[in-house]
């Protein structure tokens, strides 16, 4: 199983960087298909998990994965799963 990790610790508190990582990483993710990655928003408030989680409901992003996991034992760990044909 192939997988992907984004750590978002560096740009919690820069809103295109942040949008342009997960960006980057759906897109790595698509064209070398991965089936896994793993985001790490951090704990924090609950912000960052909230802006990704809302990120990954777009439209034009939601179509590109099969489906998104909350970590149940690390509240600040995203996991989304890819599903090729």
């Amino acid at each position: 199983m192939s997988r992907l990790k984004l750590d978002l610790h560096e740009v919690y508190n820069k809103g295109d960087l942040i949008d342009k990582a997960l960006n980057d990483i759906i897109t790595r993710a698509v064209d070398k298909k991965i089936d896994e990655i793993e985001i790490i928003p951090g704990k924090g408030s609950g912000q960052l998990k909230k802006k990704v989680i809302r990120f990954l409901e777009q439209k034009h992003i939601k179509k590109l994965y099969h489906r998104i996991d909350k970590d149940s034992k690390n509240f600040g760990r995203l996991f989304v799963y890819f599903r090729y044909k």
